[in-house]
């Protein structure tokens, strides 16, 4: 959750649904077929369905996706579907109302457990459950959170606890790595094999004796920099190539001031091709490494906050 006071993206600079479409268009010029929505919490963007419908309607995209804390889903689950979303994942760091408020400093547990219901009831299918695990505080629910995930027929994704964003209390003591979740499930579940993975898929797959199949996103202990073809454009129009950015690219911009989907292409792939971004890859190579930005660094600008740029 962002600090108590934290400085929100002013209106005006949001960009529009056909500005979102304007730009989708010049990414799916250089090759780009899949697409999520994230946030922050991108159901709190009035008429999300309609945005949706807009981007599904693309032939060139073959993958639309939606990340969601999953607090207001369980309302917008039929309309999402209906307007042509593939699929959903929605993230839940505990099964502990109790440790979940504290996490998030909102009583939703029971309105998120509902929301993974409901994906299966309206007809996704592939959903996914996201769970940072930090030490000391969840890592005791592996085991748990899988059997849950069983109930509700979704994978879930373990991932470890990053120091970019908002993470301002982040310590490398409070990280439980890839290697110790393995550790722990195969002591309760006993032979844990690799699945088969993607090239490039953020989580590397595993699967139970009983086949049960999960995913761990290992990218502050075992950097995937290299192999990461994904990038992100905020809600008022500014591009990212890495989650530890400090800087992007401004889109939006361009945008109003006329730029043709032609020049809109241009700005896209001449940047991508000079992307050299190992965020990742600096931080697990630096000497004393602590939380990556202060309180006041995220205050004076919001486009370092995770949520703004996308989870």
């Amino acid at each position: 959750m962002p600090e108590d006071d934290y400085v929100w993206l002013p209106r005006d600079q949001i960009l529009t649904f056909d500005e979102i479409s304007s730009v989708v268009d010049a990414f799916i010029s250089v090759g780009i077929e899949k697409l999520r929505l994230t946030g922050g919490e991108p159901l709190l963007r009035r008429d999300l369905s309609g945005l949706v419908e807009m981007l599904a309607g693309k032939p060139a995209i073959r993958d639309l996706a939606m990340t969601t804390n999953g607090v207001l889903f369980a309302k917008h689950a039929a309309d999402l579907r209906a307007s042509g979303l593939g699929r959903v994942t929605i993230s839940l760091d505990t099964m502990r109302p109790d440790r979940f408020e504290t996490l998030s400093r909102r009583n939703s547990h029971g309105a998120v457990v509902a929301a993974l219901h409901v994906a299966a009831e309206v007809g996704f299918v592939g959903t996914k459950m996201d769970t940072v695990v930090i030490k000391g505080f969840n890592d005791d629910e592996l085991v748990d959170l899988v059997e849950f995930a069983k109930t509700v027929a979704v994978e879930v994704r373990f991932i470890e606890y990053m120091d970019v964003g908002g993470a301002t209390r982040w310590d490398p003591k409070l990280v439980c790595s890839s290697a110790d979740m393995l550790a722990s499930l195969r002591a309760h579940y006993g032979e844990v094999r690799p699945a088969e993975t993607p090239a490039t898929s953020p989580a590397r797959r595993f699967v139970l004796p009983d086949g049960t199949t999960f995913g761990i996103v290992a990218s502050t202990t075992q950097p995937f920099c290299a192999t990461c073809d994904r990038s992100r454009l905020t809600a008022d129009g500014m591009w990212y190539r890495c989650l530890y950015a400090s800087t992007g690219t401004d889109l939006r911009q361009p945008l109003r001031s006329g730029a043709t989907p032609d020049q809109l292409h241009t700005i896209v792939a001449g940047t991508w091709a000079h992307r050299r971004d190992q965020g990742a890859v600096d931080r697990l190579e630096r000497r004393g490494r602590g939380a990556l930005l202060t309180v006041g660094a995220l205050r004076h600008d919001p486009h370092l906050e995770m949520h703004t740029r996308g989870g």
